[in-house]
Order: C-alpha cells, then structure tokens, then sequence
C-alpha cells in the first residue's frame, strides 16, 4: 500500500512563475478563444450539409468532404506542427496558425463551388492543427507550475463544452444568417484573438533544431491513411483495409526513424516515460468511450421514444456535467493522485454508461438525465488529471510534442469511437445503439484500469 507521501502527484520536472496577472488572464482568454474555433470548426457545419451541397451543386457524398478535410487536415498536421512549435516557438507558430485559421475561415466564406469551400477547409484544417497542438505548451508557460491542474481544468472544460456545442451553435447561427457564416464568424472572433494574443502569450524559448521534413511527411501520411481507410472500412472494406495496411508501413517507418533521433518528431522519448504513456493509452480509452455514446445515444433515445428535441435536451445535462466536474478536478489534482482521480472519473463515466444501456423500454426522462450526469461527471473527472499528469510529465523544452500528442490520443479515441459504433450498427441492426454503449462501458473501464496501472509508473 501506498504511502500518503507517495499517493500524491510528482512534481514537474522543471517548474516556472507563469504570467503576472492581468497578463495571465488575457493569455488564457486568447488561447481559450483559439481552441473553441479549432474544436467547433469541427462539427458546426454537419447540420448544414445538405443546404451546401444544394447550394453548390454536390451531392451529399461530395458535400461530407466539408468536414472530412477539415478532419483528416488537423489529425496529419498535429505533430508536425507541435515538432515545429518545439523549433521556431510555441508562440511564433501558435500566431501563424490563427492567421492562416482566419485566412481560411474567410475563403470559406467567400467559396462558390464545392471544390473552393473543400480546399480552405483544408487550410483551416492546418492552421486549428497550430491551435490544438500549441495550446497545452502555451497554457503550461502561461500558469505557474503549481497551478497547472487549475489551467488544464479549464481547458479541458472548454475543449468539452466546446465538442458538444457544435450543432447547438450552428443551429443559432443559421436561425439569423446563410450557412458561408458557420466559417465567416470566425473572421472577426479570430482577430479580436489575434490581438489579444499578440500583446499576451508567453514566449518560451525555442530550440532551433533542424526540423525533420521526412518525418513529418511520414506523420501526415500514417494519420491520413488511417483516418481514410477506416472512414472507407464499412462501406468499402477493400480500400479500408488498403488504406490501414498503408498507414501501417508508413508508421512503421516513421517508428524506425524516430529510434535513431534523440528528440524526435514522433516522441518516443516522451513515451518512455511510464507517466506520461499511461495517460497516452488511458486518453484514447476515454475519449473512445465519451464517443461510442455521444454518437450512439440519439439513435439509443430514438429508440426509447424520444423525439429529436427531446433527445438533444435530454443529451445536454452530459457537456453541462463536464462543464462543472472539469475544472473542479483539475484544481484536485493540484494536490491529489492523477491515478486516484482519473481511476474514478473512468469508473463513473462506466456507470454512467451502464445505466444508460441497461435503460428498459418504459424508462422516464429521470433515469436518463441520472445516467447523462453521471457519465459526464465522470468523464470531467477523468480528462483534467489525465491531461495534467501528461504535460507535468513531459521536460518544459518539450512542451510542444507532449500538447501535440495529447491532442492526437483524443483524436484518434473519438475516431476509433465512432468506427466502433458504425461497427455494431453494422453487426446488430436492430440493437447496434445497445451494443455501442456496452463497448463504451468497456472502453471506459479499461480507461480507469490504466489510470490505476500509473501507480506503478509513478504517476
């Protein structure tokens, strides 16, 4: 049994005073309003597929490319951008991808053909990977290290509420103005942004290595290749196999390459450090959790009765709980285990899970909203510590690559998520919703197992 000396978080391995207030108020509030664009861009326009494809001249296959390049840019470009970030400095990059963001987000606007609006979302795709993949660095430089747990609450907070929000906001959006302005809004919140950042992030101190272009093009090739190939897998398993078994070899080669670097693009060496790789692997369970439910439970609650309105009220106590358990638990885990915390954020978010699943056919509204809580709770429980003890575990020179990393574990759980739902809808037609959120309680768990499992990693 642990001692009550050794259940508490190690210290970072360098430590530094942060901002001076007010200075660190408004370097948040930039990097805060950064991430919010990066992560809604990434759903606000699902709602307006068709109106787009109607409105110039796709079909609606074509017309889901407006999301999907978007996507596949960010997940090919976070490494390689956070390798960047560690070379030029966080903020130098960190800047220069809110200025192609906003660059972007104005083709969009102004796009009259499919193929236009499909190449700025590339753009902007490439310029949120900047945001996503800088912020927890610039985050890290802008608290001091003894508050770490606080910054990264609220950030996890806002990455949370921000996912969830998407259609919400979209909606709102297109109750006052046509669907170019889902992106156009981005256009002045993204310079008000600008010049708040501009005056008030931190300047770390850059390293000025030599960055590896073939890495990064191996990078951006495996993610590429693994998010084509299982968006492809279920429909066309042949060229989903091809693209998986593609984006095999290209990892691989990448992975040799990165073994003869002592600081390289694909941090192995931050993987070696037992702390920060178990909250890698216990990342990508919860985020595949939080998925296989938010993506399963409107055809789950359809299946209960529920109409489309009651269904997006009854899902929104979910984000609301993530909105209050997040920053309470990053503050904790100032001062508590990560193990400790995220073990039973990853418990609840089970629970939570499982009294959804097990819902009978005459369930009340009460039972559901319980179960919504619950797992919410859960799931702001678990990110906060776990997003803690990665960056607290990682050297401050290599900020970057750890903030890079985070943001792709949480990608790549939502995708592989989601490629599970569509796998049990396409294994069970009539109960596949049910099967979904069985897979999340698991994920879930074995999210909480490895929290508990960084006892033995120091963690």
């Amino acid at each position: 049994m642990s001692s009550p000396s050794s259940a508490s978080p190690k210290p970072s391995v360098a430590s530094h005073p942060g901002l001076p207030v007010p200075q660190r108020y408004w370097a948040i509030a930039a990097l805060l309003c950064g991430i919010v664009m990066a992560v809604l861009d990434g759903s606000i326009a699902n709602v307006s597929l068709p109106t787009i494809a109607r409105d110039l001249g796709g079909t609606p296959a074509e017309a889901i490319w407006v999301v999907n390049a978007y996507q596949l840019a960010v997940v090919a470009c976070l490494l390689p951008v956070s390798a960047l970030g560690d070379s030029l400095g966080y903020r130098r990059v960190f800047l220069g991808g809110l200025t192609i963001f906003v660059i972007a987000s104005a083709m969009c606007l102004m796009a009259n053909s499919l193929p236009m609006l499909i190449g700025a979302r590339i753009l902007q795709g490439v310029g949120a990977a900047g945001l996503m993949a800088l912020n927890a660095a610039l985050v890290r430089f802008t608290y001091p290290s003894k508050m770490l747990g606080t910054a990264v609450g609220i950030s996890a907070m806002t990455v949370a509420v921000s996912s969830a929000l998407g259609p919400t906001l979209s909606s709102l959006i297109l109750s006052v103005a046509d669907w170019p302005w889902l992106f156009g809004i981005n256009v002045p919140l993204g310079l008000m942004t600008m010049a708040i950042a501009w005056r008030n992030l931190p300047s770390p101190p850059a390293s000025h290595r030599k960055f590896d272009w073939q890495s990064a093009l191996l990078s951006g090739t495996t993610f590429a290749l693994l998010f084509l190939g299982v968006d492809h897998l279920f429909e066309r398993p042949g060229m989903g196999l091809l693209g998986i078994g593609a984006a095999a070899i290209a990892a691989w080669l990448l992975y040799r390459r990165a073994l003869s670097q002592p600081l390289p693009l694909l941090p192995l060496d931050l993987l070696r450090i037992p702390r920060f790789a178990f909250s890698v692997v216990a990342s990508i369970c919860a985020f595949s959790a939080q998925m296989l439910g938010f993506v399963s439970l409107p055809f789950y609650l359809q299946e209960l009765g529920r109409s489309q309105v009651e269904t997006g009220f009854l899902m929104t106590p979910w984000p609301l709980a993530v909105a209050v358990a997040a920053p309470l638990a990053g503050r904790l885990s100032d001062r508590l285990s990560a193990a400790t915390l995220c073990s039973l954020g990853g418990i609840m978010m089970a629970a939570g899970l499982a009294v959804l699943a097990l819902l009978p056919a005459g369930a009340g509204n009460g039972s559901i909203l319980f179960g919504m809580v619950l797992t919410g709770l859960g799931f702001g429980f678990f990110q906060s510590p776990n997003n803690r003890a990665m960056l607290s575990s990682a050297p401050l020179s290599r900020s970057g690559a750890a903030g890079g990393l985070q943001s792709t574990a949480r990608l790549f759980g939502q995708s592989l998520g989601t490629a599970i739902v569509a796998l049990s809808f396409a294994a069970m037609s009539t109960h596949g919703a049910t099967m979904a959120l069985v897979f999340g309680v698991v994920a879930a768990l074995a999210a909480a197992a490895v929290s508990a499992s960084r006892r033995f990693g120091n963690g």
